[in-house]
């Protein structure tokens, strides 16, 4: 009798123990299957954090376009992108985190219940995904040139080859254009889990249609007919057209879901960033009305920023403004501004655009005067300024639409840096210590040259030599 309690209680033990085993290799924090819609909502999340942030390892797009400056570390102002490995953690980000995510979201919209996702919300599901990763592809092209694309997201094959950048642009283009016909305005998508329009896919088509407008005009020293086609295509589907289309993330005001740049900012106690001297004195000569929104006050009660590329002392200058350090400031993707100076620029390229260039151009200062705290008196003033003024100001037209856009992008980094090498105003000088001219492109992470080296060797030779001074294709002068 007693053997059989014996072999009993080691039957009880044995079962007890396999499923404390089972629960302690279960990890309930990172579950093994998860919804489309949780997917969607990460992805989403994180593509805006990764654009928006301002940590040194990551984003230096504020750096670039010379808004902001360092203090006391100062590598990344005179463009040294290799002791941080800022190429290579912004690279994974965009794949890992970005893209990845929204492959498997992808993959998952399919095996949805029909009887709660019906074949046209499974289809704006699917163009929701396909817009966000055409954003997140071309980001990565025009950040560096060629990209792994076609085998980009094969996680088997750790060895994937480059396609060439103008090509991959031509299919993101060609992706973007299906993903809008698919759309069905009067159908719901990811309704909760759509972070930036809570379903809306109205808002999700007049994204799609200013990121097609802005895709295409960033092509249009290389493909001038193409260029004309799609951007006169987008503005007819539905641009945003006003301030109150303004597209943009809305932080919240407590931990996790706040402001990047509070986060990097104001959060973690650091005192790195001023404003950059080359900003500063360039609006302080147009007596620009924007100043107080971009920036705090200096030591002296006035507005200065330090020399851009040199040491410089934190409490002596204009830092970025209390609002924009704000933990629930939102983070803009498109707004009204931006698409009245790609208009101003489609009528100078002949376009079919309604209306003058000067009219688009004025509509796009005012309208960013006014986001930025100023008032219509503000813009007319402004406008009113030789320098300003679309028939008086110095250069061509894309030297004055580059020059004011470039004001107006500012707290946009990636956007103004990619603005700035198309339309190559304004003038911008390179510290005098820096490692290179400034960069037109990113190098490709070191994590490339050592594991996928035969296929970075090829992409390397086809664009002309990994370099920060190479040129993208669409970067013809």
């Amino acid at each position: 009798m007693k053997k059989y309690l014996f072999l009993l209680l080691c039957v009880a033990f044995a079962t007890a123990c396999t499923d404390n085993f089972d629960e302690l290799n279960t990890d309930k924090k990172n579950p093994s299957n998860v919804t489309p819609g949780s997917l969607f909502a990460g992805s989403e999340r994180n593509l805006v954090d990764l654009m928006t942030n301002g940590n040194v390892n990551i984003n230096i797009f504020r750096f670039l376009p010379q808004y902001w400056t360092e203090t006391t570390y100062t590598d990344e102002v005179n463009y040294d992108l290799s002791t941080r490995n800022i190429p290579q953690n912004f690279w994974n980000d965009m794949f890992l985190d970005v893209l990845k995510g929204l492959d498997e979201c992808a993959d998952k919209i399919p095996s949805q219940n029909d009887a709660f996702f019906p074949a046209p919300v499974k289809k704006n599901q699917n163009a929701c995904v396909e817009i966000l990763a055409v954003y997140a592809f071309a980001t990565l092209v025009n950040t560096f040139g060629n990209i792994p694309y076609s085998q980009a997201l094969d996680f088997n094959n750790v060895y994937p080859v480059y396609d060439d950048a103008k090509t991959v642009y031509g299919n993101l283009l060609d992706r973007l254009e299906t993903a809008l016909g698919d759309i069905s305005t009067g159908d719901a998508g990811f309704g909760s889990n759509d972070l930036l329009f809570g379903g809306d896919m109205a808002r999700w088509k007049m994204l799609g249609n200013s990121m097609l407008a802005r895709m295409a005009m960033i092509i249009a020293d290389d493909d001038a007919a193409k260029s004309k086609g799609l951007v006169e295509k987008a503005y007819a589907g539905g641009i945003v057209a006003s301030a109150a289309d303004n597209i943009a993330f809305q932080y919240l005001s407590s931990p996790p879901n706040t402001n990047p740049i509070w986060v990097d900012l104001v959060q973690s106690g650091r005192k790195d960033f001023v404003a950059a001297n080359t900003l500063v004195d360039f609006m302080k000569n147009l007596s620009d009305p924007r100043i107080p929104g971009f920036f705090t006050q200096d030591a002296a009660g006035d507005y200065s920023g330090g020399i851009y590329g040199a040491s410089n002392n934190y409490a002596t200058f204009s830092k970025p403004s209390e609002a924009l350090t704000a933990p629930d400031y939102p983070s803009t993707l498109v707004d009204y501004s931006e698409m009245e100076f790609l208009l101003a620029e489609a009528v100078e390229r002949g376009m079919s655009i309604p209306g003058t260039a000067e009219e688009h151009y004025n509509n796009a200062v005012r309208a960013s005067i006014l986001a930025w705290g100023g008032s219509d008196a503000d813009a007319d003033a402004y406008l009113a300024n030789p320098a300003v003024a679309y028939s008086t100001a110095s250069g061509d037209y894309k030297q004055k639409i580059g020059t004011q856009k470039w004001l107006a992008l500012y707290n946009r980094g990636f956007e103004a840096w990619t603005e700035w090498r198309r339309l190559d105003a304004p003038t911008l000088v390179a510290p005098a210590a820096a490692d290179s001219d400034i960069p037109k492109r990113y190098t490709y992470p070191v994590q490339e040259q050592n594991l996928n080296t035969a296929n970075y060797n090829a992409a390397s030779t086809a664009i002309g030599g990994d370099k920060v001074t190479t040129k993208l294709f669409w970067d013809k002068f």
